[in-house]
């Protein structure tokens, strides 16, 4: 396949990343660099050396193991795709792939990225980045006093010393849930772009202070051209499964999106359902048509991230009256268990 630029596929791993040079003649060039700064700044020189001043760089979304990676290859002009980890390993199924090895994978990306364009990426702006890996930190505060809480279910098994410094250790985490939850609302207060959409969410009745940073922090309205491509991206849209003569079998969602704001929305649709007058007369619709109550709660989810769009979409705050005027097209029902 023809290119226009030479495509760079880079397998990233918490030590090292390997690159795969795919140049416009269709020929390999490999390489190994050090998962930091300076093998960064290998990785320029190399490029240099080779005399190329654009390509595609192509890599798997790793996480923070990647993101450095892909923003300082942003800042040097390239074109960037950080693109699903599962679209690869498809995509490597579909070319019935045996072997399985760094160098084999950095070669896999970039043949994925000439076959399949993916779209380019983004830098997270710095404030949200920051909100993020505060929400992160609070995850893991929360996590750690579910442990020593868990570690005292069988107290009478413990030496009072041991049970009293677990005891001080909830304490300790605590006081640093407090803190993070704090800091979290300072940096939301202190940019006026996260600020105002902080406002518009609270007056979405269901939606917290917890589900703002949330929404914040991990779900790029901008980036969705509807609700409907927002509930995929959560996992919430139906996974349909039938096949031959089997078309009753228990139908799902995907959960194939961001199982943290699955969490979240779903405390969000429990208190909405009682407290948010549109959801509240949406579910007892369902309940009174026969749906289970965990079909209702779903359903619900997907209702308030309809509601979630539409208010960051046109920046207005929710009403009542103006959800009524809205379609909302919730899907199929008998699909959202």
């Amino acid at each position: 396949m023809k290119m226009d630029i030479p495509i760079l596929g880079i397998d990233v791993s918490k030590a090292t990343f390997n690159v795969a040079l795919l140049e416009t003649d269709n020929k390999f060039k490999n390489r190994k660099f050090a998962n930091n700064p300076k093998g960064f700044e290998e990785l320029q020189a190399w490029l240099l050396s080779n005399k190329l001043t654009d390509l595609h760089a192509c890599m798997e979304s790793t996480g923070r193991y990647g993101n450095q990676l892909a923003m300082y290859l942003h800042k040097l002009g390239f074109k960037v795709s950080v693109v699903n980890p599962a679209r690869i390993k498809a995509f490597g199924i579909s070319k019935l792939t045996r072997v399985k090895t760094d160098k084999a994978d950095g070669k896999l990306i970039a043949i994925f990225c000439q076959v399949m364009r993916p779209r380019l990426w983004q830098p997270t702006p710095e404030e949200i980045m920051l909100v993020k890996q505060w929400v992160d930190r609070l995850d893991n505060l929360i996590a750690f006093k579910i442990q020593e809480s868990n570690r005292l279910e069988c107290i009478e098994c413990l030496d009072a010393s041991i049970s009293g410094h677990i005891k001080t250790s909830i304490v300790s985490l605590d006081q640093q849930i407090q803190n993070a939850e704090e800091n979290i609302k300072q940096l939301i207060q202190s940019h006026p772009d996260l600020a105002n959409k902080a406002k518009l969410l609270a007056s979405i009745p269901g939606i917290g202070v917890k589900t703002t940073a949330y929404i914040l922090a991990l779900l790029p309205i901008e980036k969705f051209a509807s609700a409907k491509k927002l509930i995929a991206f959560t996992g919430l849209n139906p996974k349909i499964n039938q096949s031959g003569t089997s078309l009753n079998k228990h139908k799902s969602i995907s959960k194939m999106g961001n199982a943290r704001l699955r969490k979240a929305f779903y405390m969000s649709a429990l208190v909405a359902i009682r407290y948010n007058p549109m959801v509240k007369d949406f579910a007892e619709r369902l309940i009174e048509a026969g749906k289970t109550k965990m079909t209702t709660v779903i359903a619900a989810m997907r209702k308030l991230i309809h509601i979630v769009y539409g208010v960051l979409k046109n920046g207005t705050p929710f009403t009542v009256n103006a959800g009524k005027n809205e379609k909302i097209v919730m899907g199929n029902l008998n699909s959202l268990t």
